[in-house]
């Protein structure tokens, strides 16, 4: 989470590449599958930090100007969003469903790369207000196990979750248009594109 800019083997911006397109392409290279199964499910572990954010669809990997890591983080969570969205579109009437959610602020490593963690002062506040602040794996699994087991999402699909209870996305997370033109870039990008 918010690393310092590294690209993927197959050179995209890493955490577009493996926050949102790796997603994208493993869920669209099952589908088929999937939809065999139905009635199935999709779950994208995405972040309230998508509500902080834009798709820079000019430069989604971050290449043209300078990279930011907390734009980077924020903007591979709003694709995740955006992604169960259009995923849930595209599934209508298939008996898959598409589900986004954010577990919550959990103690792992995932924030080994904030600078200030590496001072004495940083280390110790965090591991103060980590405890106090923060969810255990245990608890933080528990909005992806509900999204991915609860009998009382039936019949809803493309939804954002939270603490085991659906909850309003950011505005640009409802946009229809963003979802749809995400899906076509992606598509492109890991060779999906359907000539």
């Amino acid at each position: 989470m918010m690393c310092p800019y590294m690209e993927t083997a197959d050179g995209f911006e890493m955490q577009f590449g493996v926050n949102h397109l790796g997603h994208f392409l493993l869920t669209n290279l099952l589908l088929d599958t999937i939809k065999a199964s139905a009635p199935s499910r999709i779950v994208n572990v995405s972040s309230k930090g998508h509500l902080w954010t834009k798709i820079n669809f000019d430069d989604v990997m971050q290449r043209k100007e300078t990279y930011s890591s907390v734009s980077a983080y924020t903007q591979s969570k709003l694709a995740n969003v955006l992604f169960t969205r259009e995923l849930a579109r595209r599934l209508e009437g298939t008996g898959v469903s598409s589900y986004a959610l954010h577990p919550g602020s959990v103690r792992t490593q995932l924030s080994r790369h904030f600078t200030f963690l590496n001072t004495n002062i940083g280390m110790c506040l965090a591991f103060f207000f980590s405890w106090i602040f923060t969810k255990s794996s245990l608890q933080g699994a528990q909005t992806s196990i509900y999204c991915a087991v609860s009998e009382d999402l039936e019949g809803i699909s493309g939804k954002y979750y939270s603490d085991c209870q659906m909850v309003t996305p950011s505005k640009r997370a409802q946009r229809d248009e963003d979802a749809r033109r995400l899906w076509e870039i992606s598509e492109e990008l890991v060779g999906l594109k359907r000539s």
